[in-house]
């Protein structure tokens, strides 16, 4: 049976929100570690502007905490780091795959679309966090349905089911993430919204900051249309986003 950890892997101040977060997911399950999408790594606490830069985490707003980075909080739950065999990825941005570095053996799953997003010079993403050359497995075809939705299957042994779930537009090759862990469906949206209220209040400030960082925000649209369509009819899948610490904090408490 899998154990399943909410761990908070980033800490942001905006004008917007003073308490940005970043919602990854650690799986323990059968004598191994998988993370969903990794936050900031200890490495960019230790040498920020060397793997960041000042530019980048003055615009952003980062308040950088090696405590809260996964592999710190990992420890901290008695866990030994090198059980992470697997990092599955929504998106390149460097705040969801600064950890990386911290689990250089773990392979790396990624939608296919996002990793050629990437490797086309796309400037905003850093390449720092993949300078390690860790195993990269990218997934380019839509195999199976998830609750109406184009799913992808991640097999990699467990008993917990996996799928990259395309939801494009913050990025080229973004995708959502989907789990069952005992009975129970996670569909975790990674940036497809920043904050929840963008399903319900278009006019929030928050929704010209996502509009801002879509590479195609006709897309991303679509996309946020999907999940809200999804949360109607299927109210009891447990739905949440990277950045919205109330969402961070009702799983936590759970």
């Amino acid at each position: 049976m899998a154990t399943l950890y909410h761990l908070n892997c980033v800490r942001i101040e905006t004008p917007i929100q003073a308490n940005v977060c970043g919602h990854c997911l650690l799986i323990n399950e059968a004598g191994r570690l998988i993370l969903i999408d990794t936050g900031i790594g200890l490495l960019d606490t230790q040498d920020p502007e060397g793997r960041i830069g000042k530019d980048l985490i003055n615009m952003v707003g980062y308040q950088l905490d090696e405590s809260i980075t996964a592999i710190k909080q990992i420890v901290k739950l008695g866990l030994d780091p090198a059980m992470v065999t697997d990092c599955i990825i929504t998106h390149l941005d460097n705040d969801h795959t600064g950890g990386l570095a911290d689990f250089p053996l773990a392979t790396v799953h990624i939608g296919a679309e996002e990793m050629a997003n990437y490797e086309s010079g796309n400037l905003r993403y850093l390449k720092m966090p993949l300078a390690h050359l860790p195993k990269i497995k990218t997934y380019n075809t839509n195999d199976t349905e998830w609750f109406g939705l184009q799913a992808r299957k991640i097999a990699i042994g467990t008993e917990t089911e996996i799928f990259l779930v395309p939801l494009f537009g913050h990025t080229l090759g973004h995708c959502g993430i989907a789990l069952r862990v005992s009975d129970r469906w996670l569909f975790y949206i990674g940036d497809a919204y920043y904050l929840r209220i963008e399903l319900t209040d278009n006019e929030h400030p928050v929704n010209q900051l996502a509009q801002m960082r879509a590479d195609d925000n006709e897309i991303r649209l679509e996309s946020l249309e999907k999940i809200r369509k999804l949360k109607a009819t299927h109210p009891e899948i447990d739905l949440y986003g990277y950045h919205d610490i109330d969402e961070f904090d009702y799983f936590e408490k759970q």
